[in-house]
C-alpha cells in the first residue's frame, strides 16, 4: 500500500512553529492549492484548504523562509486525525505531515508580485492575482568560470 501526496499551493498564513516536551519543533501551516478545472465555460476557480505539519528541520525550515501568501511544495503522508471538541463530540481531521517542502517560487518573483489578493483565500473560493505591467529588473549577471570539463571530439564509437 501506498500513502505519498504532493500538492503545490500558497500560505493562507505564517507557518506557526511550536515545540514539544521534549524540545521537538513542529510547524503547523494551511495551503490553499487550485483545483483543476476543464470546462470551457470559463468557470471560477476553485480551492481547497489543506492544513499541513512538519516537524524537525523541516518544520524549522518552513518557519524560518516561508510566509502567508509564498508558493510552497510539500510532498508527504495524508494522515487522518482522530479528536473530541469542547463538546465531546468526536471529530476527524485530515492533515499532510510533510516530508519535504521546496520553494514554488524565487524570493524574487514573490517579492514583485506583493500585491496578490489574499481575501479570496479567506472565504471565495479561487485565488486572483493582480498583473503589474511594469518592467521586470533582471538580476545581474554573475561572471562566467571556466569549466573544469572539456569537449571530446565525436568519433562516432561509443566507449564501452
Amino acid at each position: 500500500m501506498l500513502n505519498h501526496i504532493v500538492l503545490m499551493g500558497r500560505l493562507t498564513r505564517d507557518p506557526e512553529l511550536r515545540y514539544t516536551q521534549s524540545q521537538v519543533p513542529v510547524a503547523s501551516f494551511r495551503i490553499a492549492v487550485d483545483r483543476d478545472f476543464g470546462g470551457r465555460d470559463g468557470g471560477e476557480r476553485q480551492a481547497d484548504f489543506i492544513d499541513c505539519v512538519a516537524w524537525r528541520q523541516t518544520g524549522e525550515f518552513v518557519s524560518k523562509y516561508f510566509q502567508k501568501g509564498r508558493m510552497i511544495a510539500v510532498s508527504g503522508r495524508l494522515q487522518m486525525r482522530d479528536w473530541n471538541d469542547r463538546d465531546g463530540n468526536k471529530r476527524t481531521s485530515a492533515e499532510v505531515v510533510c516530508d519535504n517542502v521546496y520553494f514554488g517560487d524565487s524570493k524574487r518573483d514573490n517579492d514583485s508580485n506583493s500585491n496578490y489578493s489574499q481575501s479570496s483565500y479567506a472565504g471565495q473560493s479561487g485565488f486572483s492575482g493582480s498583473s503589474n505591467d511594469s518592467p521586470r529588473q533582471s538580476a545581474p549577471v554573475p561572471p562566467v568560470t571556466p569549466s573544469p570539463f572539456e569537449e571530446l571530439e565525436d568519433d562516432g564509437e561509443l566507449p564501452f
